[in-house]
């Protein structure tokens, strides 16, 4: 028969281009190619239609809209539309988030100088340096409140 990918036909082709399928989630809406923004879902025994955030992923009974078609919702005559309040956008790390990371970056690449007694016990000179620090087990440490 020939080459592998070949058929009789000829070569064997993407019936989608790769470089066409994206990543992010688009208006259900026909000949919509905005990103979607919601998700709505119908709750057929109660006549309702409720509208909120983007879904974590696309289910087959929910419709993902565009901001402009989320808008412009409307229900069928005698349904109710629940509009739940819709994310702004994706969270962004605070710098609180940051520092954290960044502090737990720096303790992972410090020396471990610290001789464990058994048990993980901390070293005698370890509250020394870390005065927050009560106890430790293995990678894990018990701080003492910042209120006492």
């Amino acid at each position: 028969m020939g080459e592998p990918g070949e058929s009789r036909r000829g070569p064997l082709k993407s019936a989608v281009p790769s470089n066409v399928v994206s990543p992010v989630r688009r208006c259900s809406r026909t000949a919509c190619g905005r990103p979607a923004v919601a998700t709505l879902t119908y709750v057929y025994a109660d006549s309702t239609a409720v509208l909120g955030p983007l879904a974590t992923y696309a289910e087959p009974h929910c419709y993902d809209l565009c901001a402009e078609h989320s808008e412009r919702l409307t229900a069928p005559r005698g349904w109710e539309v629940v509009r739940l309040a819709l994310d702004s956008g994706p969270a962004r790390p605070s710098g609180d988030d940051l520092e954290a990371l960044a502090n737990a970056v720096r303790e992972a690449a410090r020396p471990q100088e610290r001789a464990a007694g058994a048990g993980g016990a901390p070293a005698s000179g370890d509250r020394d340096t870390h005065p927050m620090e009560v106890a430790r087990r293995g990678h894990l440490r018990v701080l003492r409140s910042p209120d006492s």
